[in-house]
């Protein structure tokens, strides 16, 4: 189906040896589109793009339901180092195709452990990537490097390094990576967006986005803690060594992985394995606050912290001077910023607020209907509609596109890297505790020799990119 490459037919053998060698969130229901689910037969076997699930958790359930609905793709396996949401994995695929056939059977999904072992198959065409965050990108540099197409969940890296990388290794291999932004891909987004970077608001002058910290059982931070947890059973049937892979060694502790699923990505407010609320939400509205600022692919030059007392909360400057501050909630942005009328409505996540010289508005989702002033922007905006619905984005089919056509998706690896980074900036700019200077283009901070030692981190052996 796609275009390969003469590494592409690696055997299984040389493949484990050579990688071997190498080597309380927002839950948001997925909305699959009607237009997904047709009758068997509609595409031909021949004609389908083949893909294997690697991570079957609660947002990887959510991929897998997407993925087995879409009659122009074959799920041909699922890997979990989990043998319970493996095995779950495998019936629903089998479940869902069976359902669309005459005999009433299907039996075709195979299932892995290890993810090497799904990589090294020559029939799989793509991978979908829902794996806790200290994965994503060596697993997406190994199958791009498998000449596989990738779908990884957002955030695609963990520092600012091996975000780096991943972006070169899709560019090496020409590998059609799409990260799982898919806000930005809501049509309704996507007209605000193009409305602020084409000038709509004159100047952008400020921006806000959420950043709210932890619970107080982590203090309250706003950066992922190295909680020490007090070790627990494995329990039987997961592959904890192989779940910790190249992050530091933790023992097993229920915090960060149990069955049944307790909610969206336990883990992520380690360090080790997440990145906090650029994990839970803030990779999303940093993805589509820098495309309407029209920085998706850079992104700031300067973290100012609020202990120089220049703003009440962390803002990060970019080259023209617009702001983007970082606010507790969206009552900051009238009653401390003063930004916008007392009575605005903001309300949502996944977004921000913007304000220019000619307005402001919102792009926020899950919070009702796109908001702004003054009384004619609506009217200059000409939105199809001011209403934010989450089911009507194409960021899968986008992807499913682009691999058949080669063309870049709408969120791919340069995006989906600098996204990253302005929450891994952030976070860093918080546990130093003062303000940095960043140059996008060398991706080094300026003057600062201690803050540029921790853009990257080591792997556990016998892991490494």
């Amino acid at each position: 189906m796609t275009q390969r490459t003469h590494r592409d037919h690696c055997t299984r053998r040389s493949f484990m040896a050579r990688t071997a060698a190498l080597s309380t969130a927002v839950a948001v229901p997925w909305v699959v589109p009607s237009s997904v689910w047709s009758a068997e037969g509609s595409t031909a076997p021949s004609e389908r793009l083949t893909v294997g699930l690697i991570g079957h958790g609660c947002m990887g359930q959510g991929h897998l339901h997407r993925l087995a609905g879409d009659s122009e793709i074959q799920v041909l396996a699922v890997c979990d180092v989990d043998a319970v949401r493996r095995d779950e994995g495998k019936q629903r695929v089998e479940a869902t195709y069976a359902a669309r056939r005459s005999a009433g059977t299907y039996r075709g999904c195979d299932t892995y452990n290890d993810y090497r072992e799904l990589l090294a198959r020559a029939d799989i065409d793509a991978v979908v990537i829902v794996t806790p965050d200290h994965w994503h990108a060596m697993q997406s540099i190994h199958a791009m490097e498998a000449g596989k197409d990738v779908y990884c969940e957002k955030p695609i890296s963990l520092t600012i390094r091996e975000g780096r990388r991943l972006v070169q290794t899709a560019q090496r291999y020409s590998r059609t990576f799409q990260t799982g932004t898919q806000y930005r891909s809501i049509s309704t987004i996507r007209q605000v967006c193009a409305f602020v970077r084409s000038g709509g608001l004159g100047k952008v002058r400020s921006a806000f986005t959420l950043w709210q910290p932890l619970g107080e059982n982590f203090g309250r931070s706003y950066a992922p803690v190295s909680a020490a947890l007090a070790a627990e059973p494995v329990p039987e049937g997961l592959d904890w060594d192989l779940w910790v892979g190249p992050a530091p060694w933790q023992p097993y502790n229920s915090a960060y992985h149990r069955n049944p699923i307790p909610g969206v990505v336990p883990w992520a407010f380690h360090e080790d394995f997440g990145a906090g609320a650029v994990t839970w939400y803030h990779s999303h509205a940093a993805d589509v606050i820098q495309y309407a600022l029209g920085a998706e692919n850079s992104g700031p030059v300067e973290f100012i912290h609020p202990s120089t007392g220049q703003y009440p909360t962390l803002t990060c400057r970019y080259a023209n001077g617009t702001l983007l501050h970082l606010v507790d909630n969206w009552g900051m942005v009238k009653d401390v910023y003063k930004a916008v009328p007392a009575n605005a409505r903001l309300e949502g996540n996944f977004g921000g607020v913007f304000v220019g010289e000619q307005g402001w508005v919102t792009s926020m989702s899950t919070g009702g209907q796109i908001e702004g002033g003054p009384d004619d922007l609506f009217e200059r905006m000409n939105l199809t509609t001011r209403e934010v619905n989450i089911g009507d984005n194409d960021h899968h089919a986008n992807w499913f596109d682009c691999i058949r056509t080669r063309r870049q998706p709408n969120c791919g690896p340069e995006i989906g890297h600098r996204g990253a980074s302005l929450g891994h900036l952030t976070i860093l700019a918080y546990k130093l505790g003062r303000s940095l200077k960043w140059d996008p283009a060398k991706e080094e901070f300026v003057g600062d020799p201690e803050a540029t030692r921790l853009l990257a981190r080591a792997a556990r052996s016998p892991w490494r990119l």
